[in-house]
């Protein structure tokens, strides 16, 4: 036997999730090295460990238990790792985070320098919509959680990290017959995010607010979706400027002047009130409070300009 620790983990990834297509993007390892790594995996066993039935993979009962081994392997090692920084001094254990997906523009730049300085902080961070990353944050299941519209129904803290900006867009081809705000919302049809979005709940809430009649509208459950459908011309939408910088700046998207946008909310980290941190993520809320002027200047000053 020579199974290396990395071939453990991708095991054991593929046997929680049942996908080598779902473990590669947790592991953020490509589909084919994943499989690569499986195959030499399994090699070293005569007993098959995974069986393929029509496009699914199934794992074998001797799978299964060898899929048990490895996880208190796994453990063994991170205990090990854990007490050997604790012996140096260093920060160690695991910051889980829940954001909603147009958070993926943010998030990563409050969270890099951290987690280079602290090599023994492992992150588990998912990128979902705005219920699901809720309903994680109410059961207790993560540390902190990333939000543009804060909820009503939970008590919580946070802290502010930044503006977050919706303005009205279209192609570079859109020109508007008119300067009312109900003709303009007229004449095209509308591209909303999915329910359960952040983003089409401040869409919904300015419509509502403003009276405006909505003839033509499409649904689609993600902002990288939404921009497409925009820059192919299939309508406009409200959209998050964090998003749409480089479309913005090679002239593929234009922002229309609408009256009574940009809306404007914050980009908010928040955890349950009275939630008992690690000493990592309470580390890592000392880092953000000390720090998180110095990363908007640093990688968002054209974000504030617009």
């Amino acid at each position: 036997m020579n199974y290396t620790l990395n071939q453990l983990r991708i095991f054991v990834k593929v046997v929680q999730l049942q996908s080598v297509t779902k473990a590669s993007e947790e592991l953020h390892l490509t589909q084919p090295a994943v499989s690569i790594q499986l195959k030499n995996f399994q090699d070293q066993f005569e007993i098959p460990l995974t069986e393929v039935v029509g496009r699914k993979i199934f794992v074998t009962e001797f799978g299964q238990e060898i899929a048990m081994a490895a996880i208190q392997i796994l453990e063994q090692v991170n205990t090990i790792t854990h007490k050997t920084l604790a012996y140096k001094g260093q920060l160690f254990g695991k910051i889980k985070i829940s954001i909603v997906s147009t958070g993926k523009y943010v998030m990563p730049y409050f969270l890099g320098p951290f987690l280079k300085n602290n090599p023994g902080v492992e992150l588990d961070m998912d990128v979902t919509n705005k219920n699901k990353v809720l309903k994680s944050l109410q059961n207790n299941e993560i540390d902190f959680a990333l939000v543009s519209i804060l909820p009503e129904s939970l008590k919580f803290e946070k802290i502010d990290l930044m503006q977050n900006k919706l303005f009205f867009v279209a192609n570079n081809e859109f020109v508007s017959k008119s300067t009312k705000t109900e003709f303009i919302f007229n004449e095209t049809p509308l591209v909303f995010r999915e329910n359960g979005s952040g983003t089409r709940q401040a869409m919904e809430r300015f419509i509502t607010q403003n009276s405006i009649e909505v003839q033509k509208k499409m649904e689609l459950t993600s902002n990288e979706a939404v921009k497409q459908a925009i820059m192919a011309g299939l309508g406009c939408s409200i959209m998050p400027l964090i998003g749409i910088q480089k479309e913005i700046q090679n002239k593929d998207l234009q922002i229309i002047p609408i009256k009574g946008l940009p809306i404007m909310t914050n980009w908010s980290l928040i955890w349950l009130k009275g939630k008992n941190h690690s000493p990592a993520a309470l580390a890592y809320l000392a880092y953000l409070k000390a720090e998180k002027d110095q990363i908007i200047n640093k990688h968002f000053s054209w974000y504030e300009t617009v």
